[in-house]
C-alpha cells in the first residue's frame, strides 16, 4: 500500500470522507437503540471485539503484516485506551442526552487536532481565515451547550450526556494526533487500527465487569440490528477507511471535513427517533458547518515568474 501522503483533498478523499460522514451521522441513532437493551459500556466492547475480529481476517486475506514487530507498542496502548476512553463517553453520555446534540458535540474534535498538528508537522498551520472558521464551529457548539441549562428536552441530565460529548471529542482529537505523532503513522491502517480495536475491547470489557452492568435479559431485533451496524459498518470499514485518510491526506482538513457528519447526525435523530429540533442546535450546526467552509478554504497561491525563479535559485 503506498504511503505517499498528498497536500490537498482530491476526488476519492471527498467521496470517502462523505460516505464516512453519513455513516457516522447514523452511528449515534443506533448506539441510542440498542441501549434499550444492552449497556453501554458492553455495547462498545462487543462492538470493538467484533470489529478487530473482522480486521483479522481482512489483515489475512489482504497479508498485512499486523504482528510485526515495528516499535509501535506505546503509540498502540495509548491510541487504545484514548479509544476505548471516548467511546465510553459517548456510549454512557447517549443515557442523558439526545443523538442529535451528541452529533453535534462530539464533532469538536477537528478543534483538537487544529490546536496540535502544527506542532507535529508545521505544514498543516492553519491562516487566520481557518482559524476563525474553528472559533465559529466552537461557539456554535458551547451556544449549543448551554441549552442543557436553559431549556432541557432530554431530561435533568442532559447537560452531563452533553459534557461527556465533548470530552470524547478531546479524546477522538488526541487520538488523531497520536496517530500522527507516533510509528503508528508508519505502519498499515489495517494495524493502527486493531490496535485501538483491541485495546479498547478489553478496557471497555474490563469497565463494564468493574461498573456491575447487568447483562441482558433479552436480545432482539432492535438492539442486535443496530450493534452489526456499528460493528461491520462503522467500526471495521468506515474506521478504517479513516485510518488510510489520515495516514495519506492532511490531518487538520480531513478532521474539519467531518463536522459535516453532525448534519446527517441531526436529521437521523430528529427522522428516526422523532428527537426535537431546537433553535440552538439549528444555531449551533450552522456555525459548525461554517466553520468547516472556512478551515477548508485554500488560499490562493501567487505564482511566481520565471525570472524571479532564475533569480532566487542561480
Amino acid at each position: 500500500m503506498s504511503s505517499d501522503r498528498k497536500p490537498h483533498l482530491d476526488t476519492r478523499a471527498v467521496v470517502l470522507l462523505l460516505a464516512c460522514c453519513a455513516v457516522w451521522g447514523l452511528g449515534q441513532v443506533a448506539t441510542k437503540l440498542a441501549l434499550a437493551e444492552i449497556p453501554p459500556l458492553m455495547q462498545s466492547a462487543v462492538r470493538s471485539a467484533g470489529a478487530a475480529v473482522l480486521l483479522l481476517a481482512w489483515s489475512a486475506w489482504r497479508g498485512v503484516p499486523v504482528f510485526a514487530r515495528d516499535g509501535t507498542l506505546a503509540g498502540g496502548l495509548l491510541a487504545g485506551l484514548l479509544f476505548a476512553a471516548e467511546f465510553a463517553c459517548i456510549f454512557i453520555g447517549l443515557q442523558y442526552t439526545t443523538a442529535s446534540r451528541m452529533s453535534v458535540f462530539i464533532y469538536l474534535a477537528p478543534f483538537v487536532v487544529a490546536l496540535g498538528m502544527p506542532l507535529i508537522a508545521r505544514s498543516e498551520r492553519l491562516s487566520a481565515l481557518q482559524s476563525l472558521g474553528l472559533a465559529a464551529a466552537f461557539g456554535g457548539v458551547v451556544w449549543a451547550f448551554f441549552e442543557g441549562f436553559v431549556a432541557p428536552r432530554a431530561g435533568p441530565l442532559q447537560w452531563l450526556g452533553d459534557l461527556l460529548g465533548i470530552a470524547a471529542a478531546l479524546l477522538w482529537g488526541a487520538t488523531t494526533l497520536v496517530l500522527r505523532a507516533t510509528k503508528l503513522a508508519q505502519v498499515p491502517p489495517e494495524k493502527a487500527l486493531l490496535w485501538q480495536l483491541a485495546v479498547s475491547a478489553l478496557a471497555l470489557g474490563a469497565a463494564s465487569l468493574a461498573a456491575g452492568e447487568p447483562w441482558p435479559t433479552q436480545l432482539t431485533a432492535v438492539s442486535l440490528a443496530p450493534l452489526a451496524f456499528q460493528t461491520v459498518v462503522i467500526t471495521f470499514a468506515s474506521y478504517l477507511v479513516w485510518f488510510w485518510l489520515v495516514r495519506h491526506y492532511p490531518a487538520t482538513r480531513i478532521s474539519a471535513f467531518t463536522l459535516l457528519t453532525p448534519v446527517f447526525g441531526l436529521l437521523a435523530g430528529v427522522l428516526l427517533l422523532g428527537e426535537p429540533l431546537t433553535l440552538r442546535l439549528v444555531i449551533a450546526l450552522a456555525a459548525v458547518c461554517g466553520g468547516l467552509l472556512l478551515v477548508n478554504h485554500a488560499p490562493r497561491r501567487i505564482p511566481v515568474p520565471p525570472t524571479t525563479l532564475k533569480e532566487t535559485n542561480p
